[in-house]
């Protein structure tokens, strides 16, 4: 019994994620597999119902699941509250109460949506890497912080085993991939990024196999356009990793395309990056692809079923074959889906 907690959240959230459950209730029939979800409400939903954005309930429940299925928070409806009761506050939260150091995105490019990339075709044809964010440390979440009237201030700190452990997961990914990790600094500039780089060089010493080159951000974040198909692995720290993930979005052609699982020792988080688009909530016109690839890396990281995790990206991949598009992921003219057609679509490929 697969035990799934599903947090819709705002805007777009409940859309995509019911796109998502579409997919599971398909693949679980096909395969008999049994699981329940249980919905919970989280980021301005749950603000608006119970006056704070996490309550003890739903992370209690988070607590005591298999995988959560996160949609998206937040919107400019609670844009003025103060600092520590926005829905962003509440996600960082949540990773911390679940222990959710280890943020997995991938950036693949579909054969199928090579030209919806704003980047030439011979430049990202072909791109598939893997950047592990750390999620639980760095700036985010550092002391002290705060701001007056004349000044602001943040903290960037990084402990030896919270480098250690994100480090390691990266050199094991990558012993399944082609063997290549590229560790992201400010090396230059920065103590904490020469820490940084100091113990993932410690750590390679335990993957001799795996090969380790080191690069600073803001030349990464040019290679990733420039060249993004030389990356296979890339490990970093939170505000390095939440940047450039998503200027990967850019290379797959739609914030829409990319999913992510945030992972930890017991506890396991799965949710598009994108936002909850509040200007589009409402008129069944997202991309719920992002979502329904978080459903399958939820098979292949929780669940350890990546036959199932397989069948849904073949899904997704012969459903763009087909020439269906989104509104996102659409060229100028072209005619679009819905979000209900969108999902149709990858559960008929799905029972294909």
């Amino acid at each position: 019994m697969y035990r799934i907690v599903s947090i819709p959240g705002d805007g777009i959230g409940p859309e995509v994620v019911a796109g998502a459950l579409e997919v599971l209730g398909t693949v679980a029939k096909t395969h008999g597999l049994e699981y329940s979800v249980e919905e919970h409400p989280f980021g301005g939903a749950s603000y608006d119902l119970h006056g704070e954005m996490l309550t003890e309930d739903t992370l209690e429940a988070c607590r005591n699941c298999d995988a959560v299925l996160l949609g998206a928070v937040g919107g400019p409806k609670w844009e003025n509250l103060p600092h520590e009761k926005k829905p962003e506050a509440a996600l960082l939260r949540i990773r911390k109460e679940l222990g959710l150091f280890a943020n997995l995105r991938p950036a693949k490019v579909y054969d199928a949506l090579v030209d919806a990339s704003s980047l030439k075709d011979e430049v990202v044809r072909g791109t598939d890497f893997l950047v592990f964010r750390e999620l639980t440390g760095g700036i985010y979440f550092g002391q002290p912080r705060g701001y007056d009237e004349n000044r602001g201030w943040n903290t960037m700190v990084y402990e030896r085993y919270e480098v250690e452990r994100i480090a390691r997961l990266a050199f094991e990914a990558a012993r399944k991939r082609t063997g290549r990790v590229m560790s992201i600094d400010k090396a230059n500039v920065l103590e904490v990024s020469q820490f940084w780089r100091n113990v993932v060089h410690e750590v390679h010493k335990e993957y001799q196999d795996v090969e380790l080159s080191d690069m600073y951000v803001d030349n990464a974040a040019m290679q990733i356009v420039r060249n993004p198909k030389q990356f296979d692995v890339i490990v970093t720290g939170n505000l390095f990793g939440d940047i450039l993930s998503d200027i990967a979005g850019m290379i797959t052609g739609s914030l829409g395309m990319l999913p992510s699982a945030s992972i930890g020792t017991k506890h396991a988080l799965y949710e598009p990056i994108h936002g909850s688009a509040p200007d589009i909530a409402g008129r069944n016109i997202a991309n719920p692809i992002a979502t329904i690839a978080s459903l399958a890396m939820m098979f292949e990281h929780s669940f350890r079923r990546t036959d199932i995790a397989s069948e849904i990206y073949e899904a997704i991949e012969n459903a763009l074959a087909s020439g269906i598009r989104t509104a996102d992921i659409a060229k100028p003219g072209e005619k679009s889906v819905s979000t209900t057609d969108m999902t149709n679509t990858i559960v008929r490929h799905l029972g294909a």
